[in-house]
């Protein structure tokens, strides 16, 4: 039998505001059903036009704040492209509304999975803006001109932008000094329909310690027209310039880097710090995007693991290896695990940068080779977990359980996930013996981070 909403795409209804979700939007019952409203907060009363009608739930858009919250802030009209392109989906709240909406979600998310366990305070920034040292930006037609900015939402249509709210100024900046030279040297951005045209996207990475920048043109031709003449002109706008390199990506994808990458100037590298240690960054490196909660992030999951100097740890997602050479100077051994080799490589070049040799990396899939460590012997006092977003594969739980550290410190990006694999751990014999602690990697976004701590029975 087919069930009719109680709702019509495109009527206009009034409603109070009972909740937020995990994507930071309004709640509003309609005879009990829900409908996710854009730009409203819990305790607002609003009229909104409904602009999409599911099975069981809908969507709509505010059309006026009939009573506002006091954790509402004015959006001014120059930012309200921010919304539109998704970039900062959150800065219609304050920001002390922000730090509660993420414990919140993880507090729901345990209530939910039936665990009574507490969740701390979110740790926050003092200035919870232009903090990204990392951006790709897109580039494309728009009324007959090169334009960077940012796709609106659930679509493939650019929205212009110079100010993107949440990126280092420089960086900013940067990005309208490169195409302000590409317009100039009459380059054509990419068409995805007819798969024409030469630059796709601008990528930047800007050094939080180290005053050292790298461009990225990323092309869907192998060769760049003026290229001579393109770097001439950036390395004359930007004194700080390290890096200018040409990623080719000639396939028809949304993946946005490709697999050929040429130095046109200066170093394939950048450098910067986390915690002490030195770090080689390359173009396609994964490198966490806010260096000052990051350090916060680090410092915590190093505390959390209680190291004395005497202990062996596994870094089950090592990456580069940023948290491996953080847990290295507080530990006996470090061993970690990457799936990506390039990233390994960079790991070892990373430990011998900083004159760590108490690190061992390996290029397999986390699961594989901490049973491989496991079949060795190898018998680690913790183990760390830096997972996607996907959580970790049960194989992983099950051969860290095998092993038998003392603690495993969980560092997360996504709630939901945590919470299907505490309750997997749980069954293995570990569980949380501190709150968890979320940290705000991510403000103005509804992303979150956080450190949890498991221990053996």
């Amino acid at each position: 039998m087919k069930i009719q909403a109680p709702v019509s795409k495109n009527e206009t209804y009034t409603g109070d505001v009972v909740d937020v979700t995990y994507e930071g939007l309004g709640v509003v019952k309609v005879d009990n059903y829900s409908l996710f409203v854009t730009n409203a907060l819990p305790g607002e009363k609003v009229k909104f036009v409904v602009t999409k009608v599911g099975k069981s739930f809908g969507f709509a858009r505010v059309l006026e704040h009939l009573t506002k919250s006091p954790d509402r802030v004015e959006i001014p009209a120059k930012d309200r492209k921010l919304a539109q392109a998704g970039i900062a989906p959150l800065q219609h709240m304050t920001y002390d509304a922000q730090l509660r909406f993420k414990q919140h979600q993880i507090q729901s998310l345990l209530s939910k999975g039936k665990l009574d366990l507490t969740v701390n305070e979110t740790i926050g920034m003092e200035t919870p803006y232009h903090y990204r040292n990392k951006a790709q930006i897109p580039v494309r037609l728009v009324n007959g001109e090169l334009e960077t900015g940012f796709f609106r939402q659930h679509t493939h249509d650019l929205v212009p932008l110079e100010d993107f709210y949440i990126q280092d100024p420089r960086i900013d900046k940067a990005i309208v000094i490169v195409r302000d030279i590409l317009r100039g040297q009459g380059l054509t951005p990419y068409d995805e329909r007819t798969h024409r045209g030469i630059v796709r996207n601008i990528m930047v990475r800007q050094s939080y310690y180290e005053d050292e920048m790298m461009i990225g043109l990323i092309t869907n031709s192998h060769t760049l027209p003026h290229a001579k003449e393109i770097v001439a002109e950036i390395v004359d706008a930007l004194p700080n310039i390290t890096s200018i390199i040409q990623n080719v990506n000639s396939r028809p994808t949304n993946v946005i880097m490709g697999p050929i990458t040429n130095v046109l100037y200066g170093e394939p590298v950048i450098h910067d710090s986390l915690l002490g240690n030195r770090f080689e960054i390359s173009a396609q490196s994964f490198y966490q995007v806010n260096p000052v909660q990051t350090e916060k992030l680090y410092q915590l999951a190093i505390d959390r693991a209680g190291l004395t100097g005497n202990e062996t740890v596994i870094d089950a997602y090592c990456g580069i290896g940023t948290i491996s050479l953080a847990m290295a100077r507080h530990a006996k051994e470090v061993y970690g695990v990457e799936v990506v080799s390039t990233a390994v490589e960079d790991a070892k070049k990373n430990a011998k940068l900083n004159g760590l040799t108490n690190t061992h990396f390996e290029t397999n899939k986390a699961e594989y080779q901490m049973a491989e460590w496991q079949k060795q012997g190898l018998k680690p006092d913790v183990i760390v977990v830096d997972p996607p977003r996907k959580g970790l594969d049960a194989t992983l739980i099950e051969s860290a359980a095998a092993m038998a550290p003392k603690k495993i410190v969980y560092v997360s990006c996504n709630p939901s996930t945590l919470v299907r694999d505490i309750q997997r751990f749980a069954e293995v014999g570990y569980h949380v013996t501190e709150p968890i602690q979320p940290v705000d990697q991510f403000p103005q976004t509804p992303h979150i981070e956080s450190v949890t701590l498991l221990e053996r029975d």
